[in-house]
C-alpha cells in the first residue's frame, strides 16, 4: 500500500483529530504562558492528511521560502516525526514574544535556535503525548532538533516518500501578537493506519460513554 491508495478521512475522523488536537493544544497553551508569564492562546482552525508534496506546497509559498522547524521522532504504537514549522520571519516574531521586548534583534537571534528548541519541544510533547494519552497508548519522544530549509526538506521522512502527514494549521497569540505556523506529523502508511484505528476505539468509547449518559439521564 502506497500514500496514492490512501483513503482520505471521514468527516467523524476528521472531528476527532481536532477534538484531540485543540485539547493538547489547549495544555501546550497552559505550559508556555508559564514560561512566558504571559496569556497564550494556540488553536487548530484545520487539521488533514496529506501527502508530502501536498504538505511541502502549502508550507513553501513564494512568501515562504525560507522555513525554519523543531524536529522530534516519536515511537512506541505508532512512530514518525513530529514538526513545528514557521516562515524565518514568523519565527523570529514567536521568539520576541517569548523572551521579551527589551532584547536586540541581535540578541535574539543569539537565542533563537534555544528559544526555538524549548518551545517547540512543549508544543510537540504536549500535542503528541496528549493523543496518546487519550488514545490509551505510551509514544516515546527525541529531544528537539532546530532544522532550516525549504519546504520539500521539511518532509524527508525515514518513511520514504509514501509517509503521509497529519497536518495542523495553528494559530498563536502570545503577547497580543498573531503568529501562525504548522504542526506535521509525518508517519509511514502502517503507522497511519494503527493511529486510525485507534482514533476509531476513541471516538467509539466517547460515543458509547454519551449514549450511556443520555440513558441515565432519560
Amino acid at each position: 500500500m502506497t500514500s496514492d491508495d490512501f483513503i482520505p478521512l471521514t468527516d467523524f475522523e476528521r472531528d476527532a483529530l481536532g477534538e484531540l488536537s485543540n485539547i493538547a493544544m489547549a495544555r501546550a497553551a497552559s505550559s508556555l504562558r508559564q514560561m512566558v508569564q504571559h496569556q497564550v492562546l494556540l488553536s487548530v482552525p484545520a487539521v488533514d492528511v496529506l501527502t508530502q508534496d501536498a504538505a511541502a506546497a502549502i508550507v513553501a509559498r513564494p512568501a515562504h521560502s525560507s522555513l525554519v522547524a523543531v524536529r522530534q521522532d516519536f515511537s512506541g504504537a505508532f512512530s514518525g516525526r513530529a514538526l513545528l514549522i514557521f516562515p524565518e520571519a514568523n519565527s523570529l516574531e514567536l521568539i520576541r514574544a517569548v523572551v521579551g521586548p527589551k532584547l536586540t534583534l541581535e540578541d535574539i537571534v543569539d537565542l533563537e535556535d534555544e528559544a526555538l528548541a524549548e518551545t517547540g519541544n512543549i508544543i510537540l510533547n504536549s500535542w503528541v503525548a496528549t493523543i496518546a494519552n487519550l488514545l490509551k497508548r505510551a509514544l516515546r519522544m527525541s529531544l528537539p532538533v532546530v532544522v532550516r530549509g525549504d519546504g520539500r526538506q521539511m518532509f524527508d521522512s525515514p518513511g520514504g516518500s509514501d509517509s503521509l502527514i497529519l497536518f495542523l494549521h495553528i494559530n498563536f497569540e502570545i503577547s497580543n501578537k498573531a503568529i501562525s505556523g504548522y504542526v506535521a506529523l509525518l508517519m509511514d502508511i502502517p503507522s497511519f493506519a494503527e493511529l486510525r484505528a485507534l482514533i476509531a476505539d476513541f471516538v467509539t468509547h466517547m460515543t458509547g460513554d454519551e449514549r450511556g449518559e443520555a440513558a441515565q439521564r432519560d
